[in-house]
């Protein structure tokens, strides 16, 4: 492999890695075709297989979204990568309850910081009274 590599050729192909499959790329979805997907494993009767098939994507993926619509409804299948938790609209109630939790957190530290920038400032005063 490392005179493929040297020679800027192509290390993951399947001629040079010895045989066997390699994983594809993964095909990018809307939430509209996730929710279709998983309506559609449902009628199907959780055939994960054949539904992979039809739309292109892995089996995981397609078990993973019927799971997914199952307990959270369509909500649940929305991309939320890449929010904070405290900026994220809530799908059930306990999820209410820790962005609630993160919020107050935040809250408490902000209060910490603005107190313990109030006893140095204080600190300091006292300090250059002193020193006068």
């Amino acid at each position: 492999w490392i005179k493929i590599y040297n020679t800027h050729g192509d290390v993951n192909s399947v001629k040079h890695s010895g045989g066997g499959s390699y994983m594809s790329k993964a095909r990018s979805t809307t939430q509209e075709e996730r929710v279709q997907i998983a309506k559609d494993s449902l009628a199907s009767g959780k055939n994960y297989g054949e539904i992979a098939k039809k739309y292109n994507v892995s089996y995981h993926q397609v078990r993973t979204w019927t799971l997914r619509y199952i307990k959270l409804g369509e909500s649940g299948l929305e991309d939320r990568r890449g929010r904070r938790k405290k900026d994220q609209v809530p799908r059930t109630e306990l999820e209410k309850a820790h962005i609630e939790i993160e919020k107050l957190k935040h809250q408490l530290y902000m209060a910490e910081m603005e107190r313990d920038l109030l006893k140095k400032l204080k600190e300091l005063e006292r300090g250059e009274i002193l020193g006068k």
